[in-house]
């Protein structure tokens, strides 16, 4: 018996180079997205400009570029959507959750300007949401899920107030969605998923609890994400997706067992997925890039190592320097 894979095919091939980055046309790509307004994929995107600003705008910070940026407007733009709840919306007018907020808080480290902000009322706001097993919800309306206990905690790290939650409460939970598989769902008994994975790798990194992982066993699936193409999926029998290589290869980082799979099939994958024409990083190759997946691949190619890029920490999903200017320490893994 042979069990087969789901998988795509690359255009490369052992007699062709691979593909080289193309820093110049991804900064271009991101920088002109904004003058797409009257487009369908700018109107359908506009619940979600906050998260789509902080993925371009680190991308942009990674390859260097981030001066090329007009930082104050971005600024403005984001002060504007906070609510006087202290969340923020994912653009002017629209309702706090805690998926924008994130977004925003990275931002805001990132430009140094979390003094524009109502901190007192963020940070209310944040911890007002966990409940009383340890989990947290979203917003007001209650939905659980292992993203919002990754998003509350990494906010107060940043934050310097951990102090406001229950952390011992809020790791008991993000452990009880842990699976056979030694993986994580969204909530206790839901399916494995490598981006929950990561939420939750991520949550017990930053709260110093990553130890308590069974590190072997949570490598071993993470690895088994790897297709022949060098492509990660995020559960078995799915097709690989360049954002998993970040959800997979953070996680990776974190438990120290990144050494386990294989970097030079993964890196000639998402190169294989920019478009050389327009800039940008599709899901997989042939296929339209978007901002998504443009900053994905440029972070798993951090992760990784790649010359000429910064390097961004995979527990936080911000850059090294950002976290040097809060004075919190980066995870130290193997490449």
């Amino acid at each position: 018996y042979q069990r087969r894979v789901r998988d795509v095919c690359l255009n490369n091939t052992e007699e062709r180079m691979p593909s080289p980055f193309l820093t110049e046309k991804h900064k271009s790509y991101i920088k002109k997205l904004d003058d797409k307004k009257d487009t369908f994929e700018y109107l359908v995107t506009e619940h979600l400009r906050i998260s789509g600003a902080y993925w371009g705008l680190t991308a942009m910070e990674l390859m260097n570029g981030l001066d090329e940026m007009d930082k104050q407007k971005v600024i403005e733009w984001i002060v504007s959507c906070q609510l006087p709840s202290g969340g923020f919306g994912g653009n002017i007018g629209h309702d706090a959750h805690l998926l924008y907020t994130m977004s925003a808080v990275q931002v805001l480290c990132m430009y140094d300007a979390m003094d524009r902000i109502n901190k007192e009322n963020l940070v209310t706001f944040i911890s007002s949401l966990q409940k009383e097993d340890g989990s947290f919800a979203g917003d007001e309306w209650g939905e659980i899920d292992t993203r919002f206990s990754y998003i509350a905690i990494s906010c107060l790290s940043l934050l310097g107030r951990l102090d406001t939650i229950n952390t011992d409460k809020a790791a008991e939970f993000v452990l009880s969605c842990k699976n056979f598989d030694g993986a994580f769902g969204c909530v206790p008994g839901a399916e494995s998923h490598a981006g929950q994975t990561f939420c939750c790798v991520g949550a017990l990194t930053i709260l110093g609890k990553v130890d308590l992982l069974d590190k072997d066993l949570l490598g071993w699936w993470l690895c088994e994400r790897q297709v022949p193409s060098g492509g990660l999926n995020g559960r078995p029998e799915k097709l690989p997706d360049v954002c998993y290589s970040w959800w997979v290869v953070s996680s990776l980082a974190c438990i120290d067992r990144l050494i386990w799979i294989d970097r030079e099939k993964l890196i000639n994958f998402i190169l294989e997925s920019q478009d050389p024409e327009g800039g940008g990083i599709a899901d997989r190759p042939d296929d339209l890039p978007d901002v998504f997946h443009t900053f994905f691949g440029v972070a798993g190619l951090s992760l990784m190592g790649m010359e000429g890029l910064s390097p961004v920490d995979p527990a936080y999903a911000v850059s090294i320097n950002t976290l040097n200017k809060l004075g919190i320490k980066p995870v130290q893994y193997r490449k």
